[in-house]
């Protein structure tokens, strides 16, 4: 017999989903003395702290397992819900991280796929490809794409495919900064001291480029972007350099739009899904139409699922 009830699962869900106590009674239409009485009834039955009462509200490591389970048992109890009451029944969400490249290019046309399929939404949370295997492991979410390829408890990984990276600027920011340079070396040299197009201060793809052409670390002033196509267009529009995905940059450099600032150059990123181990149809579909999407719309993951710059 499961040690916590279904209103107590729901209640540290909504704990850790809403951020304090206060806002998971509102959710769940009782008092916050309520919340924190169902909390500490599942600390005792654990023998374990499960939130750090922060702000927000955070899980604990056992918290986190805890976490866990009650997700899965949403999930389940949802779907077998839809089944017995013929539709009528709650529509089931999945929660879902992935990093914003992907979502910008190819991931919403699995969930589309999904949707044609199955009654089901979608709770996506955009984080950077290094980071979304964190929300695994701490029950956020369900299943993630990843570039982290370390296996998570609990989880089974299946490689994806790779998104290549092409260096590119606007013609006049070239122009600009790179006219009269000759040698690819000589390139590279100066976008050492030009301003770069970062997503966020954790995104380390285009100082990571440098460093490894380079032998050591970039210097490059970097404007912040945190947003796929807003990254594009600052790109496109002279801001900075900056590294995009294949699928956003070649329709630019044929349209003349962008250059390649060092063909033959690139940035792979070997991308992983990682899902729980758990019989759920709903989980089982969404695996099976994100792997037929990136297989179409990615590169193949070379053996040894190499990754970096070529």
């Amino acid at each position: 017999m499961s040690r916590f009830t279904q209103d107590q699962l729901e209640t540290l869900l909504a704990a850790v989903d809403e951020g304090s106590f206060e806002a998971a009674a509102r959710t769940l239409a009782i008092t916050p003395s309520a919340v924190s009485q169902r909390v500490k009834a599942m600390e005792q039955a654990a023998g374990r702290v499960l939130l750090q009462r922060s702000a927000p509200i955070r899980p604990t490591a056992p918290g986190e397992v805890v976490l866990r389970l009650a997700r899965q048992v949403r999930l389940l109890d949802g779907e077998a819900a839809r089944e017995l009451d013929g539709g009528a029944a709650a529509v089931p969400s999945l929660a879902l991280a992935v990093n914003a490249d992907s979502l910008a290019t190819w991931f919403l046309d699995a969930l589309v796929e999904v949707r044609r399929r199955a009654d089901v939404v979608f709770d996506l949370h955009r984080e950077d490809q290094d980071r979304t295997a964190a929300l695994l492991r701490d029950g956020t979410v369900v299943a993630a794409v990843t570039a982290e390829g370390r296996p998570v408890q609990g989880c089974s990984s299946t490689p994806l495919g790779v998104d290549r990276y092409l260096a590119v600027a606007a013609p006049g920011f070239a122009d600009r900064h790179l006219d009269g340079l000759g040698s690819e070396r000589d390139v590279l040299e100066r976008l050492d001291r030009l301003p770069l197009v970062d997503f966020d201060r954790a995104d380390g793809l285009q100082q990571g480029f440098l460093r490894r052409v380079l032998g050591h670390d970039p210097r490059s002033p970097r404007h912040f972007v945190p947003s796929s196509a807003d990254f594009a267009r600052a790109v496109e529009l002279g801001l900075g350099w900056g590294l995009l995905p294949e699928s956003q940059a070649l329709d630019a450099i044929g349209a003349g739009r962008l250059l390649e600032l060092a063909p033959g150059r690139h940035a792979d990123v070997v991308l992983w899904w990682k899902r729980w181990n758990l019989r759920s149809a709903l989980l089982d579909e969404t695996t099976a139409a994100v792997a037929r999407v990136a297989a179409a719309r990615l590169r193949p993951v070379e053996p040894g699922g190499r990754t970096g710059v070529r």
